[in-house]
């Protein structure tokens, strides 16, 4: 049996995650090909920890901040009045954290592969810096940027350590598709958990496709 209503929480998740993460991912990533400053390796290293770091770890820090005895966790209360963990608003926060490093580090090696004179010889044809950005920067990063859409869309689909941390297992909530295939393996029925597995799979090997195509599509012609 498919559990459609996981399955559209998870894509309604994922679709949030890239609607809010891209304008911060494009931001940081194009402050981080372009600029020097001091400490920018160790804000590379922060905004990366995502990868390295267990989910279970992520999680668990993540469920203290948003917890009802920490100071983010009160103010949601006092705002919204409900708690911010196991939550959609909690799970859709927690997602923007572990989704940094797949938004933004195709990005930025996007911005980093746009030759340097370009944006001083547009400024000298009087151009601003947002037309600068809008109509020369963007197309040509433009591959990167897709690849890091894709990803964190598919990413968001299948993370299931940090979502069942901070958001437990709530139907309609905060039940993703990845927790509903974990149920139904928990309870031994493997014919639903492989239906689920199976869409899960199509959705993951058709968003690999379209960033690696992306990504062909950016490589120089000629190249070997």
């Amino acid at each position: 049996m498919m559990e459609w209503q996981a399955l559209a929480l998870s894509l309604k998740l994922a679709g949030w995650t890239v609607a809010l993460l891209l304008p911060a991912a494009l931001a940081i990533a194009r402050v981080l090909a372009w600029k020097r400053f001091a400490g920018r390796r160790l804000v590379e290293a922060a905004l990366a920890m995502p990868l390295v770091l267990p989910p279970t770890v992520l999680g668990y820090y993540l469920l203290s901040a948003f917890g009802a005895n920490s100071a983010l966790g009160r103010a949601f209360v006092a705002v919204v009045g409900h708690p911010l963990a196991f939550s959609f608003a909690g799970l859709l926060v927690a997602s923007l954290i572990f989704n940094l490093p797949f938004a933004i580090q195709p990005m930025q090696r996007a911005f980093e592969a746009i030759p340097a004179d370009v944006r001083p010889a547009a400024a000298c044809c009087g151009m601003s810096p947002w037309r600068i950005f809008a109509e020369i920067e963007l197309p040509l990063a433009w591959p990167g940027v897709l690849s890091a859409m894709v990803l964190t869309f598919a990413h968001t689909l299948g993370e299931f350590g940090v979502v069942l941390m901070v958001g437990g297992n709530i139907p309609g909530e905060t039940r993703t598709i990845a927790i509903a295939i974990y149920d139904r393996v928990q309870a031994f029925d493997t014919r639903s958990a492989g239906l689920m597995a199976a869409v899960l799979l199509a959705l993951s090997l058709a968003a690999i496709a379209v960033a690696y195509s992306t990504s062909r599509r950016a490589e120089p012609a000629g190249g070997g």
